[in-house]
């Protein structure tokens, strides 16, 4: 019961994140929730997959048309390379090093986070290789920890003339893609299984009610103090992983 509760909880914050509240905060937080109820803690980044591939149909749907796809061809191809990394260690790391790693992952989303005006207020000169850098290490994040988004938007918030539309249906496209391509890799080192499958179709409704919410509740919720209260969470649980 308390398994399912967790993943309830996981459901509704991808959806709240899909939904345009809290921005990929709610989805890093998914992850080391889930790590502190499985016995196997790396299943806490497989069992979140289907709900996230799940959640991304309705995001594509919402933001559909408004991507830029000469970012997505740019930031792919190293992107499928990192996702192959990523879960080939994924499903080598041993319990207290992938919680440690998953920590780690977690912090650096606090971080980057905090320090995300400042990163836009930096003078900047677009280069070719600042976006295959950045596809890379988002595609191994993504797969590692369900943390890949902190690189890939570091790189565009950079861009010059990148309006707020253009982003969010860039980011979305892009990570639609390369949690499909994660799906494979997934099932062949176990780390998503049949079993977790059955738990996730009783929680996959709780999706587009986190959806819908999320879009109706952004009129009347503080954005600021929303994501700040996530991101005192998301701290105290990388320090428990980490320690």
């Amino acid at each position: 019961m308390q398994m399912l509760l967790f993943l309830a909880l996981a459901a509704l914050l991808i959806g709240l994140s899909k939904g345009g509240l809290g921005g990929p905060v709610p989805v890093s937080l998914t992850a080391p929730l889930l790590s502190l109820v499985l016995p196997e803690a790396k299943e806490a980044v497989g069992i979140v997959l289907p709900l996230l591939l799940f959640a991304d149909l309705f995001a594509l749907y919402f933001y559909r048309g408004q991507w830029d796809m000469a970012y997505v061809r740019l930031m792919l191809p190293a992107g499928i390379v990192g996702v192959v990394f990523g879960t080939l260690l994924l499903a080598v790391l041993p319990k207290e090093a992938f919680l440690q790693v998953l920590g780690l992952f977690t912090l650096l989303a606090v971080l980057y986070k905090l320090s995300s005006d400042w990163i836009k207020a930096l003078a900047y000169r677009p280069r070719r290789w600042h976006g295959v850098f950045a596809g890379g290490a988002s595609g191994f994040g993504s797969a590692l920890a369900n943390v890949g988004a902190p690189p890939f938007t570091a790189y565009m918030l950079l861009q010059p003339g990148m309006t707020p539309l253009k982003f969010i249906g860039t980011t979305t496209l892009y990570f639609a893609i390369i949690n499909a391509l994660k799906l494979p890799g997934f099932v062949l080192s176990g780390v998503l299984n049949a079993q977790q499958a059955l738990l996730i179709v009783l929680v996959l409704p709780i999706v587009p009610v986190g959806v819908w919410a999320g879009r109706r509740a952004l009129p009347y919720i503080n954005p600021r103090l929303f994501e700040g209260s996530l991101l005192l969470l998301l701290f105290i649980l990388s320090l428990v992983l980490i320690f």
